[in-house]
């Protein structure tokens, strides 16, 4: 691996599983001292030892990202912890509201509008604020492809958040690029995470049918979906404000 991102501090909401899980991995291979963030201690933990593991250097902070101090609590402690901030990855999300949108529970649109639009803002509104301090920094959103770019039924409430992501992004992108803050997002379509699996599905059962809905012929994998947002975290990004970088097989091409 290279060491793209030695003597830089990276913060990764939903952390501790998944998507978050992997990209925080990832940027400690490459040189980053990582700060995961995620509601649960123990998946947390087991990332943080992972990655210490593997020689590399992590801190785990029990986050909810539906709460503003929360939030500021969990940078303040990223800076205290390594010096600064460097990159942010936001990528705490909930697959809840299920059901065609007349029949959308409200509780459960109150719960994933919460997570998924409400803690990408407060995790942006503290993030930025630290890098102003910095002097800049970079932020990768992950959305979904399920957003500005797909439609599905009965995923309405879980799209809607995602499309407001991805709006959201872009506008903060060129309000705070002359700040010397880069900002895009990731779309992912469906990538080996629970979130890929319908009720009562085994693995074989979901693969075969993501293989005759995706053009590419099979699920994505975590790793890919990592390389994306380091890639967009890089020095070779640097031209690249602004973007959502959709990674679904060809499912909109």
């Amino acid at each position: 691996m290279s060491a793209r991102f030695n003597d830089k501090t990276v913060l990764v909401t939903g952390g501790g599983s998944g998507i978050g899980r992997s990209v925080a991995l990832a940027f400690a291979r490459e040189g980053a001292a990582v700060v995961v963030a995620g509601r649960s201690t123990e998946p947390l933990a087991q990332a943080v030892k992972q990655i210490e593991a593997d020689g590399g250097r992590a801190t785990a902070v029990p986050t909810d990202v539906t709460r503003s101090a929360d939030v500021a609590a969990l940078v303040r402690r990223t800076v205290e912890a390594y010096g600064r901030l460097d990159v942010a990855v936001n990528s705490a999300g909930v697959l809840t509201a299920f059901g065609p949108v007349a029949d959308i529970d409200e509780e459960q649109w109150s719960t994933i509008v919460s997570v998924n639009l409400t803690g990408i803002l407060l995790s942006m509104k503290h993030e930025i604020a630290q890098m102003r301090r910095d002097g800049g920094g970079v932020i990768v959103n992950v959305s979904s492809n399920l957003g500005s770019h797909l439609r599905v039924p009965m995923l309405g409430g879980y799209a809607a958040t995602k499309a407001a992501v991805s709006v959201l992004t872009r506008t903060a992108a060129r309000d705070h690029i002359g700040e010397g803050i880069r900002i895009n997002s990731v779309s992912p379509g469906p990538t080996d995470t629970p979130m890929s699996y319908q009720p009562g599905e085994t693995k074989s059962d979901r693969d075969t049918r993501l293989r005759t809905q995706l053009p590419v012929g099979r699920v994505g994998a975590l790793s890919e979906v990592a390389a994306a947002v380091l890639y967009l975290a890089s020095p070779e990004a640097a031209f690249t404000v602004g973007t959502d970088l959709v990674l679904d097989g060809g499912a909109t091409a």
